[in-house]
């Protein structure tokens, strides 16, 4: 992996850039060929100055002053429009560099394993998608290409001025190695300070990503000038990283108007007292390489086109690194690796719904295992229940079921096939999954249910929504099934969320069906609901069912009852309450006497 580590440019990194510029080589081609233009263009404008004063104005011909005039405003308009043409390609360039690299890390970020995300706050990703993107399209806006037209400007005005007069250009150009190193200076300085701004940013994105999504347990436990002082403290080291930056850009610039006024003195020196001994030496019949008022006129204005790219550069170095900063952070997240291993390409017409645990161990870290040697089968048809307490390992089995995580060792196979044959996309598409936290976008109810699938008619939500038993609530809504949820249905209650989210699972027609705590945090009212449309849901599907109420669970064919990572019964409702001093006895007993219910 391409590591930024403080030079100018990257070459690895910036090669790996090109390539999502080989797309678009005609615009690049193009870009570059007018900053070319540019840079000689720039020339032709103090070229026009000195001969029009020289000849035409000192020389009192008023008709090649009108002629010349007439071609320094035709060339402005031509430098003009090579500009504009220069500025919008590069622009365009970048624009469309950025949108295809943010396809391929959303593309990316979607492919990753949950593991990944266990680990990396959601801010971070945020700022790597959009904010450092916006700096790799700066690589061609305002940094490789128009450095290369600022280095080449630059290297043409001093040959210019060096073969029209040397000695007037060294002298005019005593304050030079001043500036180059007052320029890298500067670089320096504000190479560091702009990577600490970056790094602000991810915080700060960060804190607000997390912060805005929890904005309900903040208010529910007063928390809002604790969090405000947080944030103003995470606010605070922003300003102070921009503060920096502006302070050396206040120190640096005002140095250059100093060294170019500095410049431009000795310009005016030099050659005054040149025209001054040429006059002398005129008039005794010694005859030397003249300065003119058109040369010195000349010369003032290529140093005011020599300054302004030399006070560029510093700014531009750091915009190019900036951006191989972002590039580099950007690589970083599409060399993650920590994505389902997808070798497998088994995908048949169906699958029966048959689910074999042979031995299996598995742990989110290292060897810290979170099941232990677990084996159990599922017939196709048959309803399977996981119960016990919290942490006990009951979601981890269906992450692995669904190859969110990898497992450690043993097997899982689904209809006697390794799940690692199947191709990961179809294998998912074969297991529909109902959580507790129901997550909802910002749309409609009718795309939350088919999440945008076109292959999902209207007639089949409604029929599924019917089947759940959800079509009136839906149809008394502002729209229907039009009716937009806004952020996580945040205008639903948790219970019509819900049911919502069962008719997804319902038309998506799935072999398995994964219940994990699906009626917990739901009213009664909607419980009843619910349960009326399980048996729809479970008919001629297999089923996972994960639930802390026992009620939900006692017709299951299959009840494993977990502790600790480790199977400690296995057997139907009937079977286990035999078991005197059993786990799912003492389950049983806690949650229905306490609730005075005899059994």
């Amino acid at each position: 992996m391409s590591q930024v580590t403080g030079k100018a440019l990257d070459w690895n990194l910036l090669k790996r850039v090109m390539r999502y510029v080989k797309p678009y080589r005609g615009t690049f081609i193009i870009a570059a060929f007018l900053t070319i233009f540019l840079a000689a263009g720039a020339l032709v404008q103090p070229f026009l100055m000195q001969i029009t004063l020289d000849k035409y104005i000192l020389g009192n011909n008023y008709n090649g002053l009108v002629l010349m005039v007439s071609l320094m405003i035709a060339q402005l308009i031509i430098q003009t429009l090579a500009q504009y043409y220069q500025t919008y390609s590069t622009n365009s360039l970048g624009q469309s560099v950025i949108r295809d690299l943010r396809i391929d890390v959303f593309n990316h970020i979607i492919s990753l394993r949950l593991k990944y995300f266990d680990h990396t706050p959601i801010g971070m990703l945020i700022t790597r998608t959009v904010s450092d993107l916006e700096t790799i399209a700066d690589i061609f806006s305002e940094g490789l290409i128009s450095i290369v037209g600022d280095l080449l400007l630059v290297v043409a005005i001093i040959v210019y001025m060096l073969v029209k007069d040397w000695k007037l250009a060294l002298i005019t150009m005593i304050p030079m190695p001043f500036l180059l190193m007052s320029t890298y200076v500067f670089k320096e300085a504000i190479k560091s300070s702009f990577q600490e701004v970056r790094t602000q940013v991810a915080h700060l994105n960060t804190f607000l990503a997390e912060h805005i999504s929890g904005i309900s347990i903040i208010q529910y436990f007063s928390r809002e000038d604790q969090e405000m002082r947080k944030f103003k403290a995470v606010n605070t080291k922003y300003r102070d990283a921009n503060i920096r930056s502006n302070l050396y850009y206040s120190i640096f610039f005002p140095v250059v108007e100093i060294l170019s006024a500095v410049c431009i003195g000795l310009l005016v020196w030099y050659g005054c007292k040149r025209i001054l001994t040429d006059q002398q030496l005129a008039s005794i019949g010694t005859h030397g390489h003249p300065v003119t008022p058109g040369m010195i006129l000349a010369f003032i204005v290529l140093l005011n086109l020599l300054f302004r790219p030399i006070r560029q550069l510093a700014d531009k170095f750091n915009t190019l690194q900036m951006g191989m900063v972002g590039a580099d952070r950007i690589f970083k997240v599409l060399d993650t690796d920590e994505v389902a291993i997808n070798t497998g390409a088994l995908k048949p017409a169906g699958l029966r719904g048959e689910i074999a645990f042979d031995h299996v161990w598995f742990a989110y870290n290292d060897e810290n295992w979170v099941l232990k040697d677990i084996s159990f089968h599922v017939k196709p048809g048959e309803k399977l229940a996981l119960v016990g307490a919290t942490g006990a390992g009951k979601s981890s089995t269906i992450n692995i079921l669904n190859r969110f995580y990898e497992i450690g060792k043993g097997t899982v196979k689904v209809d006697d096939v390794n799940i690692q044959e199947y191709e990961v996309g179809y294998l998912r598409s074969q297991i529909a999954t109902v959580i507790q936290d129901v997550f909802l976008f910002t749309d409609t109810i009718a795309n939350n249910i088919s999440l945008n699938n076109p292959s999902i008619t209207r007639e089949q939500i409604i029929a599924a929504a019917k089947d759940v038993g959800a079509h009136e609530f839906i149809e008394r809504l502002p729209g229907g099934y039009d009716y937009n949820v806004m952020e996580r249905g945040s205008t639903l209650s948790s219970g019509q969320a819900q049911l919502i989210s069962f008719i997804r699972a319902l038309v998506y027609d799935p072999a398995i069906l994964v219940l994990d705590e699906a009626t917990s945090s739901v009213d009664t009212e909607t419980e009843i609901l619910i349960q009326n449309a399980i048996g729809k849901l479970m008919q001629g599907r297999t089923a996972i069912v994960i639930a802390h109420r026992l009620s939900t669970i006692q017709n299951a064919d299959k009840i494993i009852v977990l502790d600790h990572g480790e199977i400690k019964e296995m057997g139907t409702h009937q079977e286990l309450l035999k078991i005197e001093a059993g786990y799912y006895r003492k389950l049983y007993d806690l949650q229905f006497n306490s609730a005075g219910i005899a059994r």
